[in-house]
């Protein structure tokens, strides 16, 4: 029987042991997760700023970092913040609007049936149906009160990571175990990504807000800084989109009694608002990588039972992160394999 050899034992007992050290920091981690990436998404897109302002003004590194992070707070986290305690207020309101809304729609259904001697309205639980938009409401945003400690997590790694940007790169290219070239590859990459999903996404959503906000205002609907707060959210998930605050609206416009507000506002969804995701996206795509929509609803599925709220940005982030670590593989080892395979051949 042929035994073992020491070294490849050896290597073996140190693998075991990085990966479960390894699963036990994550494990306990898990939890702070949004605060590690947040810190990574806000270095990669405050890194510039931070060595113009160090190298070019001569700022002390210390300060350049905690200006950039009271920007980050202010510019950033704040709207977040609000947007969230919005939601969180509305949540009821939320829920009333989901009942009016099938309400209506089996009123309509009802009337269906007796033209047409079909049974559809009965099929339709409005109490069920309710306590799972509740639910998934109050996951949504009530998870996202469980991220303070993320915050300062992410803000205690982002003033270490802007000040000793040097220090962090030269740590990353020790620690990880790729060539110089495919180092290269991952940081570029790495990069667009993060500013795409970080920057891309949300400003889309926001703009397209925006424009919908503009007709809600215009038509008087109640409420429509809820319904912006909707749209916006929608608009990041891909094959719901926008439709999921303009819809409801329509119902509600339409089964009180305005008609016309209702039309409008149908045709102003979907003729401005609509054509608004492509003019956008066109315009920002020009600047940031593009981000395909399969990964975006995969991240949204996979971030918000993860993160909360704040998972509509990072659960895209980790699912590309996800997509770059195969890409790394297939550079480092794929011509390996490539050439075993014609070897034996």
């Amino acid at each position: 029987m042929q035994s073992i050899k020491p070294g490849l034992l050896r290597q073996a007992f140190v693998i075991f042991l990085i990966i479960l050290l390894g699963w036990l920091i994550f494990k306990e981690m898990a939890t702070y997760l949004s605060g590690v990436l947040g810190a990574i998404t806000l270095f990669v897109l405050m890194r510039k700023w931070q060595g113009y302002l160090v190298k070019k003004r001569k700022w002390n590194p210390g300060v350049a970092a905690g200006l950039l992070m009271t920007a980050s707070f202010l510019v950033i986290l704040l709207p977040i913040a609000g947007l969230v305690l919005m939601l969180t207020s509305k949540i009821s309101k939320a829920v009333e609007n989901s009942g009016k809304v099938i309400d209506i729609v089996k009123t309509e259904l009802s009337s269906l049936e007796a033209r047409f001697g079909m049974d559809l309205a009965s099929s339709i639980d409005t109490s069920s149906i309710t306590e799972w938009v509740s639910n998934n409401l109050q996951g949504l945003v009530g998870s996202t009160f469980n991220i303070f400690i993320a915050i300062g997590i992410m803000y205690f790694m982002l003033y270490y990571m802007l000040t000793n940007r040097r220090t962090f790169r030269e740590s990353l290219l020790e620690y990880i175990p790729l060539s110089d070239k495919n180092l290269k590859l991952i940081g570029k990459d790495s990069v667009d990504l993060v500013k795409s999903n970080a920057i891309g996404i949300p400003l889309v959503a926001l703009l397209q807000g925006a424009v919908a906000l503009i007709g809600f205002l215009i038509l008087g609907v109640e409420d429509p800084f809820f319904w912006f707060a909707i749209v916006t959210v929608g608009s990041m998930i891909p094959f719901v989109g926008t439709a999921l605050g303009v819809i409801p609206v329509c119902i509600i416009l339409y089964a009180a009694g305005d008609v016309w507000q209702s039309i409008v506002l149908a045709l102003y969804g979907i003729i401005v608002v609509g054509s608004t995701d492509n003019l956008f996206r066109l315009v920002i795509q020009q600047r940031l990588a593009d981000v395909h929509p399969l990964v975006t609803i995969i991240g949204v599925i996979v971030g918000v039972p993860l993160f909360g709220f704040i998972g509509l940005i990072f659960g895209p982030i980790v699912v590309s992160i996800f997509l770059l670590i195969v890409k790394i593989y297939k550079h480092e080892y794929g011509k390996e394999i490539s050439n075993k395979k014609t070897e034996v051949l």
